[in-house]
């Protein structure tokens, strides 16, 4: 049976999402159909809004809403270390968590030649353009994930920033707590054995 074409297009548009199926989709749709007006209204004036009014900060590439992200123009921020990320929830995520103090910088992605993905296409360039006029920076910590093409990304990097004298360093990574050995995968386990600490 097909559906009446708004609808149709309402599935299709649910299914650019990431993660979303066709059957997950299709719900959605039925459901925002079901949605009183108003919420459907509140719903797509943000959608409209977040498009229109969040961008990338020229300076580290975090989203934000104004000229220049709250992070980089906070002068009370470590202006020697700078935490290079995948993406703005990666930047969140660390702020959540309280213990880093430093800057960021933003790469919206990493390396991955089989998806047409080179240092063109993500953040690479304006960072080392940042650290070449910034000479207070001292350290860049690579905070990617432990996915093969974060760790290509991680390596890409290192190799351009090393030259300059800038300390780089790498997220400990490991065992998570309440893992067992017996199921983590060699990688995981060859970084727990490098990362090892002395108690």
């Amino acid at each position: 049976m097909q559906y009446p074409l708004p609808i149709a297009h309402l599935i299709d548009a649910y299914m650019k999402l990431p993660g979303i199926g066709e059957k997950t989709a299709t719900r959605l749709a039925f459901y925002t159909m079901d949605m009183p007006q108003e919420d459907v209204e509140d719903f797509s004036k943000a959608l409209i809004q977040v498009k229109k009014d969040i961008h990338q900060c020229p300076i580290c590439g975090n989203i934000t809403e104004k000229d220049i992200c709250d992070i980089c123009s906070n002068p009370n921020r470590d202006q020697t270390t700078i935490m290079v990320v995948e993406q703005p929830k990666d930047v969140m995520a660390f702020e959540d968590m309280g213990e880093y103090s430093g800057l960021y910088h933003v790469l919206h992605g990493v390396l991955s030649p089989m998806d047409g993905i080179g240092p063109e296409e993500i953040n690479i360039k304006s960072l080392i353009t940042r650290l070449q006029k910034h000479d207070e920076v001292k350290e860049v910590i690579l905070a990617l994930n432990s996915t093969p093409e974060g760790e290509s990304t991680a390596m890409y990097i290192s190799k351009l920033i090393k030259p300059a004298g800038i300390k780089v360093t790498r997220l400990a990574a490991g065992l998570s707590v309440g893992s067992d050995i017996e199921y983590a995968n060699s990688i995981t386990l060859k970084r727990a054995v490098q990362g090892r600490t002395t108690l």
